[in-house]
């Protein structure tokens, strides 16, 4: 059954409260959209901020448990006709007409109990071959207030990650640990600090001079530790 006001419970945030990140979805997409085909599949789109400066895709569904969320975007991208927008439940053996090559889900996974299930049903909307490409918080370590209340269930490691992925019958292409300086942000705002919610006005200087400097330095340097969690999985071929 679809979950009236599951975005904001999984976000702490409102569907008309942008996120102040611009350039944060931008570091975003330079990492996940190389692993995704011609037709891709988002799951947990929310309000279709990531989605929003996505472009050259020949289908784009995008879809949300939450049916407000849904409405949102098919308001949206009403004048993007490769972007279809529908209701969306993993919990609830969910189907295409036409499987897309690559099925994408942010910041969706940490809110499951059982997350190989939930990958094996992502699997079946994608054809044989494709793509699951994943954005997770990483480390328990980090697991803080802010965590608790919008419902995660666990902060992931690239170990867990893989374990998550091969028990659902997949393959792993990736799992790796990425924005390093934003780990250390979130240990002191979070851990450290107790915060339960988005500082609006940090977020905004974090995302001003923290990520072009995180993104820069990850392309020479891998991530040791990272505030997320990349992971990329194939669907078997036959």
């Amino acid at each position: 059954m679809a979950d009236q006001g599951a975005f904001e419970r999984a976000t702490g945030r409102n569907l008309e409260d942008d996120s102040g990140k611009p350039r944060y979805l931008r570091y975003q997409r330079n990492l996940m959209l190389p692993h995704c085909g011609r037709s891709v599949l988002e799951v947990g789109a929310g309000t279709g901020e990531f989605a929003s400066h996505v472009t050259g895709l020949e289908r784009y569904v995008l879809t949300d448990v939450d049916p407000d969320a849904a409405q949102y975007m098919k308001q949206r991208f009403a004048g993007r006709p490769e972007v279809e927008v529908r209701t969306l439940d993993l919990d609830e053996q969910p189907k295409l007409e036409q499987p897309v090559e690559t099925a994408m889900a942010i910041n969706v996974l940490e809110h499951i109990d059982d997350d190989a299930t939930a990958l094996r049903s992502l699997s079946r909307l994608v054809t044989p071959g494709g793509t699951i490409v994943l954005w997770v918080p990483g480390y328990q370590q980090l697991y803080g207030e802010f965590d608790r209340l919008v419902g995660h269930v666990r902060r992931y490691t690239p170990e867990t990650m893989r374990s998550a992925i091969q028990r659902a019958g997949l393959t792993v292409r990736l799992a790796k640990p990425v924005n390093f300086l934003g780990a250390l942000a979130w240990w002191a705002a979070v851990r450290k600090g107790g915060s339960n919610a988005p500082n609006k006005r940090l977020v905004r200087i974090y995302d001003r001079f923290v990520v072009p400097v995180t993104e820069a330095t990850e392309k020479v340097v891998p991530a040791p530790f990272g505030q997320s969690i990349l992971g990329v999985a194939q669907v078997p071929a036959d």
